[in-house]
């Protein structure tokens, strides 16, 4: 195990302390946090939840075609400025409507309905995602919240029902992908919380709904899409086409990534092709099969550089990085744009522990023979794990191109996944910690070893990961890890919040500290926030500090 250094930052927070800035303490982070729920609260009837910036200005709220609009959210249009519409059609799994179908239509994106209150991330974040809902679910659990925790995984539930799986965050531009299957550990989080249910009886309810929902969304990452290639394995994937809306408001990110592989053609891929600014009515033709449709998509026509535009290839592993979370890094090779080759650690794990969850729901139910169909899934997962992404030269589990039958060199963090969902056996564990120096840095750790100037790679590092290690590192009783990890982190959200009163998306766990400087793609951090607020907790609890 690595040696703990915890008097680093006692000596620099001093040094600080002398210069006249504010001095750490975390119980002014706490206090932030336990009244940051409330500021990052949102529902149906209330006004700023409504509102986008990532790609309109003038809100308008959707209803899945079969439901009708309860009287509150009619209200809006009075209340709040705010067009209500119903969605053109049923939706019964992703892809079956396109944006693009609500532009040729003449409809604005939108915001999607929700029945129940939710948090969101925060700043440009102003709606209810995937996965950050699972951290933030953790938190809220951790402090108390369980009625709006439950009512988060409610609302899953609804998008299942209503929007054909768990998306990326319930906007109409997400209706085509989803994000990382958290949902059956979000429900275990609630459902084996203290105080989340009146009596036993409402409980088994709330488990049999959540159960049925929960199968249905499971079979998202079946469908052949998601399939990575004759390996048994799944793999990332968006059934949207082009360049994704929701870079509206970062008029340079696609450019900036054409002017990058210009400059570096060894690291091209395959993903330029020639193309004018202004395309001529034929070249638009052309575009539509080799890179986007200029027509429908504003972001598709600015994204053009030094006579280039991106390929359709390059957009497939784009949105397919996007619904991994992960957006962006060099982890699928530049920018990302190879996602869509790979069977990742991280999904697979995360559907490992998924169908693990499902059996044991099966088990409380009494339904026996679809636990043992869970069990079944979840042996064979596993049993594709360590035949594609174990590699016993390296220690430690890889991402898989199922395309070339290579094995990823890129190291990782999310290798720690396998610890988490109980994939990996106890010889594995051993030689995974000993990965830890790898990424392990003096506040916390960072998401890779490649510094490529993208915010999903070294110097930073994110709540969700980091808690996914320390998490999985306990797991496997390396609890000294554990508690020096989740202290660092912690220690590097104390200095982000002394500084500036805020808390943030991400940190430059190198520094210790929230300056981050991304390249290109995101470069803000976000204030809020709610991974990093539940994050915290959970570090919190498993250190034994409060």
């Amino acid at each position: 195990m690595l040696t703990a250094t915890p008097g680093l930052w006692a000596q620099q927070a001093a040094e600080t302390n002398t210069a006249g800035t504010k001095a750490v303490d975390p119980a002014a982070t706490l206090a932030y946090i336990h009244a940051g729920w409330d500021e990052l609260s949102r529902s149906m009837t209330d006004c700023h939840s409504l509102v986008d910036v990532k790609v309109t200005t003038k809100p308008v709220l959707y209803l899945p075609a079969e439901v009708p609009a309860p009287a509150k959210v009619r209200e809006l249009t009075a209340s709040c400025g705010v067009k209500v519409a119903a969605l053109p059609k049923r939706v019964g799994k992703l892809g079956d409507l396109m944006p693009e179908e609500l532009v040729r239509a003449g409809m604005q994106p939108g915001l999607l309905y929700l029945p129940n209150k939710y948090i969101v991330p925060g700043g440009r974040f102003n709606e209810m995602y995937g996965w950050d809902s699972y951290f933030i679910i953790l938190g809220l659990v951790a402090d108390g919240r369980q009625e709006l925790a439950r009512g988060m995984v409610e609302n899953f539930w609804f998008e299942i029902e209503h929007y054909g799986a768990v998306l990326n965050a319930n906007r109409t531009y997400f209706l085509t992908r989803s994000q990382p299957p958290f949902l059956t550990s979000m429900m275990r989080a609630v459902y084996e919380a203290q105080g989340s249910f009146s009596d036993a009886a409402a409980k088994r309810a709330w488990l049999e709904r959540g159960y049925a929902e929960a199968q249905k969304d499971y079979e998202t990452w079946l469908r052949p899409e998601h399939k990575a290639g004759t390996t048994g394995l799944a793999r990332y994937f968006d059934y949207g086409q082009g360049p994704v809306p929701e870079m509206a408001d970062d008029s340079t990110y696609y450019s900036d990534v054409i002017r990058w592989l210009v400059a570096h053609p060894q690291q091209n891929a395959g993903f330029l092709v020639k193309s004018q600014e202004h395309p001529d009515a034929n070249e638009i033709v052309r575009l539509k099969k080799t890179s986007c449709d200029v027509t429908v998509s504003e972001v598709c026509m600015r994204a053009h550089a030094d006579g280039y535009r991106l390929t359709h290839e390059f957009y497939e592993g784009d949105r397919a990085m996007r619904e991994s979370g992960f957006d962006t890094s060099f982890r699928f090779g530049a920018f990302s744009g190879a996602t869509h080759h790979y069977a990742p650690v991280c999904l697979n794990s995360l559907l490992f522990r998924y169908e693990r969850d499902m059996a044991h729901f099966a088990h409380v139910l009494g339904k026996v023979a679809d636990a043992h169909v869970w069990e079944e899934r979840a042996k064979k997962r596993n049993a594709a794990m360590q035949r594609y992404l174990w590699s016993a030269k390296e220690g430690t589990f890889e991402d898989f191109d199922f395309t070339r039958g290579k094995a990823s060199s890129y190291a990782y963090v999310t290798s720690f996944y396998a610890l988490w969902a109980g994939v990996a056996t106890r010889e594995q564990a051993m030689e995974i910690e000993g990965k830890l120096k790898v990424f392990e840095r003096a506040g916390g750790l960072a998401m890779s070893a490649t510094n490529s100037g993208m915010q999903w790679d070294e110097p930073f590092g994110w709540a969700p990961t980091n808690w996914i290690a320390v998490a999985g590192l306990a797991t496997y009783q390396y609890r000294d890890d554990a508690k020096r990890i989740a202290g660092e982190f912690r220690g590097t959200v104390d200095r982000g919040f002394a500084d500036d009163g805020t808390i943030r998306e991400k940190y430059n766990v190198e520094a210790g500290n929230a300056q981050v400087h991304v390249t290109a793609g995101y470069k803000s951090n976000v204030i809020g926030f709610g991974w990093t607020n539940g994050v915290y907790l959970k570090m919190g609890e498993l250190a034994g500090v409060k």
